[in-house]
């Protein structure tokens, strides 16, 4: 690799690391209060959603990890374990949704309204489709399947803030209550698959050549 390749992928990583710090910082404030309002609420799909962003934090942090080993001689062996745990973080996830909404579905357990949770919803819908997009591009530039898997982490974030918009507003204007449940069982196939996908390091998209 040409110093000038060596210099343009270094800059590439420094702006992933930027997107990494701005999304772990995004998802400290989400998780601490889609938490605290989901018990205070007692909904499932917005404990659910602060748990996501736990885990997505964890996904954040691996890919730290990552990303400040690209200049090691084993970066592949580095980019592989950051692929794994970033897997096993979306199984994590499917596991305690699955389990707490079946849980709530068979209680029968109404949700209380949640207005900050909806406005939080709304939040998240609107950022992080642009943070996700982002680390993309950044990921298949430097060839990281990891950080591609990373982002789709991310993405899932704006499909599980639609989801939980949805089964939150419904509770609230028609007082549905086991749409919170329902939609918190609507996210487990979609996090597991992307875990399996992460997993065997598929749609990367990307460039060859560009890890060398």
């Amino acid at each position: 690799m040409s110093q000038g390749a060596v210099a343009d992928r270094q800059a590439l990583v420094r702006r992933g690391l930027r997107l990494e710090y701005i999304t772990l910082s995004y998802n400290v404030v989400e998780a601490v209060v889609a938490i605290a309002f989901g018990a205070i609420a007692s909904s499932i799909a917005l404990i659910g959603f602060g748990v996501d962003a736990v885990i997505e934090s964890l996904s954040g942090l691996t890919m730290l990890w990552r990303l400040n080993q690209d200049s090691h001689a084993r970066r592949e062996h580095f980019e592989q374990r950051a692929q794994k745990i970033i897997a096993v973080s979306f199984w994590a996830l499917a596991a305690y949704v699955g389990y707490e909404a079946a849980e709530t579905l068979l209680r029968r357990e109404a949700p209380e309204t949640s207005w900050p949770g909806i406005a939080l919803a709304m939040l998240s819908i609107t950022i992080m489709p642009i943070l996700a997009r982002a680390k993309r591009r950044i990921g298949r530039s430097i060839n990281s399947a990891a950080m591609v898997a990373d982002s789709k982490q991310t993405e899932l974030c704006s499909y599980l803030s639609a989801i939980l918009l949805g089964g939150l507003g419904l509770n609230a204007l028609f007082g549905w209550w086991w749409a919170d449940p329902a939609a918190g069982l609507i996210m487990v196939p979609i996090i597991a698959r992307e875990g399996l996908s992460a997993w065997r390091g598929e749609g990367c998209g990307c460039a060859p050549g560009a890890s060398h």
